[in-house]
């Protein structure tokens, strides 16, 4: 709202303490140690998501094809899967508006367009559900073990059939992409029609459970190690509250 020159203004007159040379390097050196670690483990979690990403592919038949091209050895010759729209397997109804000052206090998660986004006492649906962005972070797939509170940014995932296996259509719809369905405007946006209009193929209920399983086991590892990634880096942001000094005159 300013045209004030912040530099020359302020920032440059500012005192912090600053350290001789001796105690730079080995503050440096702890702390860039750390960064190192938390680089490695940065590229762990990413590796692993693109592994899964390449797995996906192979397990789920591709564009304009009924047949994975990696199958499981007991459904080798079971034959094509179905091609079905997404609007015959599922409904996307609506999240339910619930303001930060009207939560109270407890630990259901609140589920926004990207995920967990607070904690309210009381749950709109139960779990284990799927959770998707419809503005925000749209298109963005969350599946969430517990019951939620999925809040009006969101489209959660009612199952139209019963013999489809809930955790399997987390990973088709993940699968789909569903940013590139977002429609572009002023506030971007995902419009449940456009997902229902979706071909996608399914296969027998006994393989789904087998693909869900597999690529579960794979989710459960990257959980584990962006939860050490996370962990580091809060280590990181501690350690350098005690090494500088907070107070600056």
């Amino acid at each position: 709202s300013q045209h004030k020159r912040h530099w020359i203004g302020e920032f440059q007159h500012l005192k912090i303490p600053f350290p001789p040379p001796k105690e730079q390097q080995k503050i440096a050196h702890c702390l860039s140690s750390l960064d190192e670690v938390i680089g490695l483990q940065a590229k762990k979690v990413q590796a692993l998501k693109q592994h899964k990403k390449g797995l996906m592919q192979q397990l789920f038949p591709a564009e304009g094809e009924t047949t994975p091209r990696l199958r499981f050895p007991e459904f080798r010759e079971a034959g094509a899967w179905d091609k079905q729209r997404i609007g015959d397997l599922l409904s996307l109804e609506y999240g339910a508006p619930l303001p930060e000052g009207s939560r109270l206090e407890g630990d259901i998660p609140v589920i926004g367009s990207n995920g967990v986004v607070g904690y309210h006492s009381e749950p709109l649906i139960k779990g284990p559900a799927i959770v998707i962005g419809r503005k925000g972070s749209a298109g963005q797939v969350s599946w969430i073990d517990s019951p939620c509170y999925p809040i009006d940014t969101t489209f959660f995932v009612d199952l139209s059939r019963k013999d489809c296996q809930l955790r399997f259509i987390y990973l088709l719809l993940e699968h789909h992409r569903l940013q590139e369905l977002v429609r572009e405007g002023g506030v971007p946006g995902l419009n449940r029609d456009d997902v229902y209009a979706v071909k996608a193929t399914i296969s027998k209920h006994t393989e789904q459970q087998k693909i869900a399983h597999c690529l579960s086991s794979l989710d459960e590892v990257i959980g584990l190690e962006s939860h050490k990634l996370d962990a580091l880096k809060n280590l990181k942001k501690g350690l350098m509250q005690q090494l500088f000094p907070q107070d600056v005159a």
